[in-house]
């Protein structure tokens, strides 16, 4: 590798991951606008989104750059690739975060409810798995990234238990179903959160070992397993 390439792929990780931490801070400014309730937080989530889709877009650009004047190989190029498929979650998880800061500028607006499933639990597990796959991508560390996919399935597990005490909150307290409806919402961005935290984990391994572990549930099976036996 040539010293030009290497300094340029230096400057490309750095900008991935003043992205990363961009996008990881909004994630947790959102779930805390709805926790207590902060209109001017949420705002400023919203705000802050513009500078998410501004860095998206040199990331690419800096991707595609170095593609087409350096066209490297082996692990430079896995970590190429690898660059622009996370750099477009990070970008949908920041509009994520984006949804979930409006949902509390309608809930800020109706009486206080409280959530109908355990909002705290699904959040706090939601930013953990982000900040993994973050340390993940900062560290090249496979074993960490492997952690987030045991984490998701305990996300989805939330998520779905989550509809059912939605429908019992909105037969009990039926005056409170629009409330309900947009703790549905909020549920479900919090669980896509999950869903493209994992995708990033799932490029990290690429980027370090090489292999494609999507669609392939033998792979997810070993690694539940192993949580299991370690627990």
């Amino acid at each position: 590798m040539t010293r030009h390439l290497q300094n340029e792929l230096d400057r490309l990780k750095k900008k991935l991951l003043a992205l990363s931490a961009l996008v990881e801070e909004n994630v947790h400014r959102a779930v805390r606008s709805i926790s207590t309730r902060d209109r001017k937080l949420a705002k400023e989530v919203i705000k802050a989104d513009n500078e998410i889709d501004l860095t998206e877009v040199e990331v690419e650009e800096e991707c595609l750059k170095i593609l087409a004047l350096h066209q490297p190989v082996a692990i430079d190029l896995r970590f190429l690739i690898a660059a622009l498929k996370i750099n477009n979650d990070l970008e949908r998880i920041g509009d994520l975060s984006v949804n979930v800061a409006e949902r509390t500028l309608y809930l800020t607006k109706a009486p206080p409810v409280p959530a109908p499933f355990d909002f705290d639990e699904m959040a706090d597990k939601t930013c953990q798995m982000l900040k993994k796959a973050i340390d993940a991508l900062i560290n090249m560390d496979t074993q960490l990234a492997n952690q987030i996919f045991t984490d998701d399935d305990e996300v989805d597990a939330i998520n779905r238990e989550m509809y059912t005490q939605v429908y019992e909150a909105i037969q009990k307290e039926p005056k409170d179903a629009e409330t309900f409806i947009h703790y549905l919402s909020i549920s479900r961005h919090l669980e896509r959160i999950a869903d493209y935290t994992t995708n990033i984990a799932e490029d990290v391994v690429y980027m370090v070992e090489g292999r494609i572990i999507r669609h392939q549930p033998e792979f997810f099976d070993s690694i539940s397993e192993s949580s299991s036996e370690s627990t």
